[in-house]
């Protein structure tokens, strides 16, 4: 049970002090101003405004009633202008376009958002996307890739979702003199000089850069850049009706590459993740249509959980599991029928990732604990085997971070290298990390939190040992185990469907804006049963020690704790509450996150 192993604690608010308890919502100050959340808000969303930091009435106001108006100015961002008038006038010129798109959801919806957007500004324009193979091309720009776009004819390449780095690669366009327009959301060069000498680098983390959000996704900037296109193409400040239209349509495609690529859901991310969710279910486009109908979502609400765990695999794995290059097409190109055939042709390929991703985490996690990784004296995992898929190794990252709370970097050798990714935990800048390391590295590339390496077999080892010292004096001891972070107190009676409900408007959650962790106390196990196939699911039926309410909370994946939780047993627990509407009548059933007995 996570009780046993995880540590817990409150989320700090904005000025350092906990959360209020039960019975101190702040209600309204002076003037109807409000407090976190003012007039209407329960006292329990109250609380979780504070925990998360919002102790200002019109902060708390903005972050429960988002509104597009609250997008910044496009053109805040460097070079975004230039690059915009320059993809305008290709498009309304007939000259070949070229969008370099990265392999994952990210730099697929990217690429959508410009493809639509260029072909809406001009129906006949000359526009095609390029997507590098995972395994024989790498991540980002290479320079023989762009070689062979510009030797073709292209006249502008904009890349998404990569390329800031992409030195090299930008010489080769400049040489050909074809206008290299790199957007890109990934850790910049540390100076202006070490950016690539394009037409345009857009990047709202640039050295010089004001602009007033730095977490966009590769999709978000796009998205902007595609806003600023429409304006320029509209001849004014405004974007024609059409245009504008479009615009909201392809907030679906932001939606999803910001909740794939896991940035946090604060801020303008916030904004497109909230109005661009709903469209998902409805969109216009009909790649997305079939692939949502190939997901089972017809008919469904669509939230960033269905984004995360149906969509976005989807997506990701026809990069992982082949080429891209159809995951791409089903978004820009595809026809009803066509797009039908390569939504289905996903759903098979995300099948195979599932069976050999299960392999290689039980090879991997054997090896970490036959290796000592998991001891407490060496708190990094770096491993590699020759018959791991390295487009799978990533996602299997990830479940080692899950498992076994440290960073993890896992690696496919062939031919005397070694390439594949990395996953961090939060408070250990991967990125960093993998800097502290570069001599032992051929290239590397990312952020704080997920990054690719390839370095050369020889090097494993030395490597290894460098990246595990970097953690080692990163990383106490203490953290080795999961944490259970909470947002604040609350009694059983306060958990009553129109909280629950009001809960739900802090949505999406996703990084950055988890779902809320709540701790109700002395509570008493009034029933107990398994759940599911295999009884790997477990309900309690829980009550206030004083008599209060029952209430039934579930536990995902509890099935094997339940000889644990006896009937009459104390117990404090830590929930998400949710509403149910399983049997019918909409009722409170909140999920179990973590218990402490006694």
């Amino acid at each position: 049970m996570k009780g046993l192993t995880s540590r817990w604690s409150f989320r700090l608010t904005g000025n350092g002090d906990l959360p209020p308890g039960p019975g101190q919502a702040l209600g309204t100050r002076g003037g109807g101003a409000g407090g976190a959340g003012g007039a209407g808000v329960s006292a329990l969303v109250s609380r979780l405004l504070i925990a998360r930091g919002f102790d200002r009435g019109e902060a708390a106001a903005e972050f429960l009633d988002p509104k597009l108006r609250q997008l910044h100015d496009p053109s805040l961002m460097p070079d975004l202008d230039r690059a915009a008038e320059r993809l305008v006038e290709a498009a309304k010129g007939g000259e070949s376009i070229v969008i370099y798109g990265d392999y994952d959801v990210d730099g697929i919806t990217a690429t959508a958002i410009l493809f639509h957007t260029i072909r809406a500004i001009n129906p006949q324009a000359q526009v095609r996307s390029y997507v590098p193979h995972r395994l024989e091309e790498g991540y980002g720009l290479n320079a023989e890739a762009i070689g062979e776009l510009c030797a073709g004819g292209a006249r502008v390449i904009v890349s998404v979702d990569c390329g800031v780095t992409a030195v090299g690669p930008a010489e080769v366009a400049r040489a050909a003199g074809v206008d290299l327009i790199i957007t890109d959301h990934h850790n910049p060069p540390a100076t202006m000089d070490g950016l690539p000498r394009a037409f345009a680098v857009v990047h709202p983390r640039r050295p010089d850069s004001r602009y007033p959000f730095g977490e966009l996704s590769g999709a978000g900037v796009a998205y902007k850049l595609a806003w600023r296109m429409c304006t320029v193409a509209s001849g004014g400040s405004k974007c024609r009706e059409d245009l504008r239209g479009m615009l909201l349509e392809l907030l679906a495609f932001a939606a999803i590459g910001a909740v794939a690529d896991i940035v946090p859901l604060v801020g303008e991310n916030r904004v497109l993740t909230r109005f661009g969710l709903p469209l998902v279910a409805a969109s216009k486009f009909e790649g997305l249509s079939a692939l949502v109908r190939a997901s089972g979502l017809l008919e469904q609400k669509i939230g960033a959980m269905e984004v995360g765990f149906r969509i976005g695999p989807r997506l990701n794995a026809a990069g992982r599991m082949g080429h891209a290059k159809e995951a791409m097409e089903l978004f820009t190109t595809a026809t009803p029928e066509r797009a039908a055939e390569i939504a289905k042709h996903l759903g098979e390929q995300n099948e195979a990732r599932r069976a050999v991703e299960k392999s290689i985490l039980e090879q991997a996690c054997e090896m970490a604990e036959e290796s000592g990784m998991t001891r407490d004296d060496r708190r990094a995992i770096v491993l590699a085997h020759g018959s791991w898929h390295a487009g799978v190794v990533g996602i299997v990252c990830s479940r080692l971070v899950e498992r076994f709370h440290r960073p993890t970097i896992l690696m496919q050798t062939r031919d005397g290298t070694c390439h594949g990714s990395g996953r961090s935990v939060d408070g250990f800048n991967l990125h960093a990390g993998l800097v502290e390391c570069h001599e032992h590295l051929e290239r590397y590339g990312g952020h704080d939190m997920a990054a690719g390496v390839h370095l050369s077999e020889a090097k494993l080892s030395a490597f290894a040992d460098k990246f595990t010292s970097v953690a080692n004096r990163s990383i106490e001891a203490s953290r080795l185990c999961s944490r259970v972070e909470i947002d604040c107190e609350a009694t059983a009676d306060e958990l009553t469907v129109e909280a629950v409900r009001q809960v739900e408007k802090l949505g999406p959650f996703g990084a950055g804006n988890p779902e809320p962790s709540i701790l109700v106390k002395d509570l008493v196990i009034a029933g107990r049963a398994a759940l599911g196939g295999q009884g790997k699911h477990a309900k309690l039926d829980l009550r206030s020690r004083d008599g209060g309410r029952v209430f039934r909370a579930v536990g995902w994946g509890w099935g094997e704790h339940l000889e644990r939780l006896a009937v009459g047993m104390k117990l404090d627990a830590v929930v998400t509450p949710r509403v149910s509407v399983f049997t019918g009548a909409p009722v409170v059933e909140p999920e179990l996150c973590d218990v402490m007995i006694g």
